[in-house]
């Protein structure tokens, strides 16, 4: 009878009910996309931090990290990265090796960074082929080629087909220098990295700093970045040398993702915003109803109906629109945010964060962008019901008949 009284109710008094869905569908969309967009520029942020800079998990060789070194390298890195290959969870890998030395073009030096890698490997776990923005990267098999970051040729003045010549330390204690020609020019949308980054083939980095099949770091690329943590659990076990440091990328750049988070838990304000909203809509709307229908309550008290079932009669009527308003700002939300995710937004000026700029913001459709948004609206129309609902039980029969 409840049911069939709250329906009735809900398509007698149409501009009532219509005002309470608004807001309730508003409320939904707005929380549904401001949640998607917020994930969709993390996701942006994250993935090319990782992807362009330190990968979704690194290895190396025990205290690596805290103190890099020439001399703390990874032997047999060939089988380790197959084992690593087998784990689920584990889209690809790819070896790195790290030095520094001092790099000359003409009468042009500066400090440089090495960095040897597998072309073939890197390509197929971070793209490196697409940071390239002059130029080509150097062949697999190129022992002579280099490719620099767009900062550096500026500093040196080089330009493509231009020979570098790098001077440092071998790990035998020897000189290490030898000629390259410049055959491209990078941007990891990183400043600093590119003003001091060259790239060599990995052989050419081993014989140039005399580690013949020795790197230092191994880095992993996840097919999930949300399955960091357990696919990091999968390859130490798997690996089960206790030489080596199995980290997922939030321990390696702990002061960026410690940031990424304080950013994200300031999220929380807009999102009580939007409940604000939608619970003084609802609060309004369903408060003038029960004011308008005291007649209505005092007969239905007067011919018998007890207190708490017009109470569930006014918290099931709110329910009903918050159900039907829920499904219809669902669609909406999900309209707006595929549009985004696809589309995304353009910006007149692109901004920096942890180094890298951006200039395009998508937004992405997670679960978060259902969830989040149903738990408030339902949750807020409830709360915000319950005042209502008790004026309502509470109306005398006497009383409410003699109300105009």
């Amino acid at each position: 009878m409840i049911l069939k009284i709250a329906f009735r109710n809900i398509f007698r008094q149409k501009r009532r009910t219509i005002l309470t869905a608004l807001a309730m569908v508003v409320g939904f969309m707005l929380s549904s996309v401001f949640i998607g967009w917020s994930d969709g520029i993390y996701s942006d942020i994250i993935d090319t931090f990782t992807r362009n800079r330190i990968g979704h998990i690194q290895v190396h060789r025990e205290g690596y990290l805290d103190s890099p070194s020439l001399y703390k390298n990874i032997s047999d890195y060939e089988a380790i990265g197959e084992t690593i290959q087998h784990n689920d969870g584990v889209h690809a890998w790819t070896p790195r090796l790290y030095a520094a030395g001092l790099g000359s073009v003409g009468e042009k030096s500066t400090a440089v960074r090495v960095v040897g890698i597998d072309i073939k490997r890197e390509n197929s776990a971070t793209e490196f082929y697409q940071r390239v923005i002059e130029g080509r990267t150097f062949e697999e098999n190129a022992l002579n080629e280099m490719v620099i970051g767009k900062g550096l040729k500026k500093i040196l003045k080089a330009e493509i087909g231009s020979d570098l010549v790098v001077f440092s330390q071998a790990a035998d204690g020897s000189i290490a220098n030898n000629l390259y020609k410049i055959v491209g020019i990078a941007d990891s949308g990183d400043d600093i990295t590119d003003r001091m980054t060259c790239y060599l083939n990995l052989a050419a980095a081993q014989e140039l700093f005399v580690l013949d099949e020795r790197i230092h770091e191994l880095v992993v690329i996840v097919s999930n970045i949300n399955h960091v943590h357990k696919v990091t659990d999968a390859i130490r076990t798997s690996l089960n040398d206790s030489t080596l440091v199995v980290s997922p990328w939030q321990e390696i750049a702990k002061s960026f993702y410690t940031a990424m988070q304080s950013d994200r838990q300031g999220d929380a304000i807009g999102r009580f915003v939007i409940i604000l909203i939608v619970a003084m809509g609802v609060l309004n709307t369903v408060l003038m109803s029960v004011l308008e229908r005291t007649r209505e309550y005092g007969l239905l008290r007067a011919v018998g109906t007890k207190p708490i079932q017009i109470f569930y009669l006014v918290l099931c009527e709110v329910v009903i629109i918050a159900i039907v308003s829920v499904i219809i700002g669902a669609l909406l939300g999900t309209i707006i945010n595929y549009l985004l995710s696809i589309y995304g937004i353009t910006l007149n000026e692109a901004f920096t964060y942890g180094g890298m700029k951006f200039d395009t913001l998508h937004a992405e459709i997670n679960l978060r962008t259902y969830t989040i948004p149903f738990l408030t609206v339902m949750l807020s129309a409830l709360l915000v019901s319950l005042y209502p609902a008790i004026k309502a039980a509470r109306i005398l029969p006497a009383k409410a008949m003699r109300t105009r």
